[in-house]
């Protein structure tokens, strides 16, 4: 691959990253962590009597592919079962393992292309996902 880790796209969105505020009293929260960098999630969950996310906020202390993965995550969270968050986690986690062709069903994945072959980095990329899905599970009880 000749593109940038680090390219325009990428750094557009950890520069955005909605709802980057914590919610002052969550259903759930949950935090991860990457232990390769160090790179450190937290996302807050509300859910509605449907099942979806109502309300999220995060704490992203995450290098700009765990940024640029949050903002994605929070950009298209809302509204949200548990299941389409933990089925996006486990699609991210299939394609950066290589298991899985196709970049996950969930707007704008594609901009990691570049970071595929840099394994180094999947953890910081999933953590957003992780602790979303989560969180998701524990705010359903």
């Amino acid at each position: 691959m000749n593109a940038p880790l680090y390219n325009t796209q990428i750094l557009r969105l950890a520069a955005e990253i909605p709802f980057h505020e914590r919610l002052t009293a969550p259903m759930a929260s949950v935090e991860k962590r990457s232990p390769v960098c160090g790179s450190r999630v937290t996302v807050d969950i509300d859910m509605d009597d449907q099942g979806r996310v109502s309300a999220v906020g995060m704490l992203v202390r995450a290098c700009a592919l765990g940024q640029a993965s949050a903002s994605l995550m929070g950009a298209h969270v809302v509204g949200r079962t548990g299941a389409e968050i933990m089925a996006a986690r486990d699609e991210l986690t299939a394609w950066l393992a290589g298991e899985r062709a196709t970049p996950p069903d969930w707007p704008g994945m594609d901009i990691f292309l570049p970071a595929l072959e840099h394994r180094g980095r999947h953890a910081a990329i999933r953590l957003a996902f992780e602790a979303a899905a989560e969180a998701a599970e524990r705010a359903r009880g």
